[in-house]
C-alpha cells in the first residue's frame, strides 16, 4: 500500500448490504509502536495534524495509519447519515484489518472520542489473542460525548425541536457551508457515552487542550481526567491555543507527546 499523498487510498469494505461503506485508507509500513491518526467530525486524513504526523512516522521509520470515516474525505457514503456507532465500527475495523503490535492512537476533537471506545472496545477483548494491541494515547481537545454534552444540551429549545420535527438542523460553520446535525447523529451517540463512569483504557494517556477552545471548553478535558483510572494521565493546557491547536507549536506539542509513548 501506497503512503504517497497524491496516491490514491485503499480500501476496506464495512458493513453489509444497504449500510455497507468503503473507508479509505492510507498506512505507512515501519517501527512499532505504529501510529493511527482518528480525525475530528467533519475533518479527514489530509489535514493539518495528520499530515504532519505521517511526515514524523516517515522521518522516524515508524508505521503510520490514517483513514477518513464514511462520509468524509475520501470514504463513501454521505456525511448526513453517519453516526458515532458507525464512525465507531470502523474505527475498529480498519485497526483490526491493518494493525499489528502495538500502537499509539492519536485522536482530534471527535477523534478522540473515537480512541477511547476503541481502547475500551479492545480493552474487554484482554485475554484473547490480538493482533495488535496498544501502547498509548494522545488525545487533542478530546470531545467524548460531543453529541449529547456539547450539542444536545447547548442547542436552544428551538433547534432541539427543529431536529426532532424535521429530522435535522443545518449548523453554520466558519469553515464552510452549514452543515447537518441530525436527530439520528443525537440519538444514536447516546449509545456510547463514556463520561460519568470509569473508562478503562489501559494504556498511558497525554491530552492536549487550549484554553482558548471554544468549541470544546477546557472543562471538557478535566472532567475526562477523572474518568481515566491509570495514573499515567497528563493533560497539558495550552493557554493560548483554539481548538484546531494545528499551529507549527502544537504540532510541535503533539508529536512531543507521541515520542513519549513511543
Amino acid at each position: 500500500m501506497t503512503d504517497d499523498q497524491t496516491s490514491p487510498p485503499a480500501f476496506i469494505d464495512v458493513g453489509t448490504g444497504p449500510a455497507g461503506r468503503r473507508i479509505a485508507v492510507r498506512r505507512r509500513p515501519g517501527a512499532s509502536p505504529g501510529l493511527v491518526w482518528l480525525g475530528g467530525f467533519k475533518s479527514d486524513m489530509k489535514g493539518t495534524k495528520a499530515v504532519a504526523l505521517d511526515a514524523f512516522a516517515a522521518q522516524d521509520k515508524r508505521a503510520c495509519l490514517r483513514f477518513d470515516y464514511s462520509g468524509h474525505g475520501e470514504s463513501s457514503g454521505d456525511f448526513a447519515d453517519g453516526t458515532i456507532g458507525q464512525w465507531h465500527e470502523e474505527s475498529l475495523a480498519v485497526f483490526d484489518a491493518f494493525c499489528e503490535g502495538p500502537q499509539i492512537l492519536i485522536g482530534s476533537s471527535m477523534g478522540g472520542w473515537m480512541a477511547l471506545l476503541l481502547a475500551r472496545a479492545l480493552a474487554r477483548r484482554r485475554g484473547t489473542a490480538q493482533r495488535a494491541t496498544l501502547a498509548g494515547l494522545v488525545l487533542i481537545a478530546p470531545a467524548p460525548d460531543f453529541t449529547e454534552e456539547l450539542m444536545w444540551k447547548a442547542f436552544t429549545p428551538e433547534i432541539r425541536a427543529e431536529i426532532e420535527s424535521k429530522g435535522a438542523w443545518y449548523r453554520p460553520s466558519e469553515y464552510g457551508d452549514p452543515y447537518p446535525i441530525t436527530r439520528a447523529l443525537i440519538e444514536e451517540g447516546r449509545n456510547h457515552l463514556l463520561l460519568g463512569d470509569t473508562i478503562e483504557v489501559g494504556c498511558p494517556v497525554r491530552i492536549l487542550q487550549g484554553a482558548k477552545d471554544e468549541d470544546v471548553p477546557w472543562q471538557h478535558a478535566f472532567t475526562l481526567t477523572h474518568c481515566l483510572p491509570s495514573d499515567d494521565v497528563v493533560l497539558t493546557l495550552v493557554q493560548d491555543g483554539d481548538h484546531r491547536l494545528s499551529r507549527p507549536q502544537d504540532i510541535a506539542r503533539m508529536l512531543a507527546a507521541v515520542k513519549e509513548l513511543c
